[in-house]
C-alpha cells in the first residue's frame, strides 16, 4: 500500500494538473484552402499536438508524410479519405497512420468532415516528386494559433499542458 502513496504522491508532485478544454472556446485557425484546425493540447516536451481538422466539401489536405511518430484519429462528422487508399473513414471510424506513412487527404461531397486527431512528431508536405515544400511540428502549429489568435484580436487559451 506504501507504494501506491508514493507513486500517486510522485505523480501529484511531478505531474501536470488535469485540465477540461471546452472546444467551442477556441477558434477555427485556417490551415489552408477549406481546411481548419482547432488546436485542443500542444505537448512541447514529446512533441505532440490534439487538434480537432475541419475540411470542407470538396477540400483535401495536401500530399504529406508523417515522420517521427504515429497518428491516431477518429471521425466525428462526415466522410473523408486518402487518394492512396480503399477505405473511406465515416463517423465512428478509428484511424492508425504508422510514421513514414504518405497520403492525401481529401473531403468528396458537400457535408463538412470533423476529425479528431493525435499527431507525433513532423507532417513534411511533398510535391508528387516526394521533395519537401514545407512541414509542420507541434512547434509551428502552436505559432499558427498564437499568430492567428493575436491578429484577431482573441485571447490565447495556454494549451501546453
Amino acid at each position: 500500500m506504501a507504494t501506491s502513496l508514493q507513486s500517486w504522491q510522485a505523480i501529484t508532485d511531478l505531474g501536470l494538473p488535469d485540465q477540461a478544454i471546452d472546444s467551442d472556446e477556441l477558434p477555427w485557425v485556417p490551415q489552408g484552402e477549406r481546411v481548419w484546425y482547432k488546436p485542443l493540447r500542444f505537448d512541447l516536451t514529446n512533441g505532440r499536438w490534439v487538434n480537432l481538422l475541419k475540411v470542407t466539401g470538396g477540400g483535401k489536405v495536401n500530399r504529406h508524410r508523417h515522420s517521427g511518430g504515429q497518428v491516431l484519429g477518429y471521425c466525428i462528422q462526415g466522410s473523408w479519405h486518402y487518394l492512396e487508399r480503399e477505405w473511406v473513414a465515416r463517423p465512428g471510424t478509428f484511424i492508425y497512420e504508422p510514421p513514414g506513412d504518405i497520403h492525401t487527404l481529401m473531403v468528396d461531397g458537400h457535408e463538412d468532415m470533423l476529425t479528431l486527431f493525435l499527431l507525433e512528431g513532423v507532417v513534411q508536405y511533398l510535391d508528387d516528386d516526394d521533395n519537401l515544400i514545407y512541414q509542420d511540428d507541434v512547434f509551428s502549429k502552436m505559432e499558427r494559433y498564437l499568430t492567428f489568435c493575436r491578429q484577431q484580436g482573441i485571447e490565447a487559451k495556454d494549451l501546453r499542458y
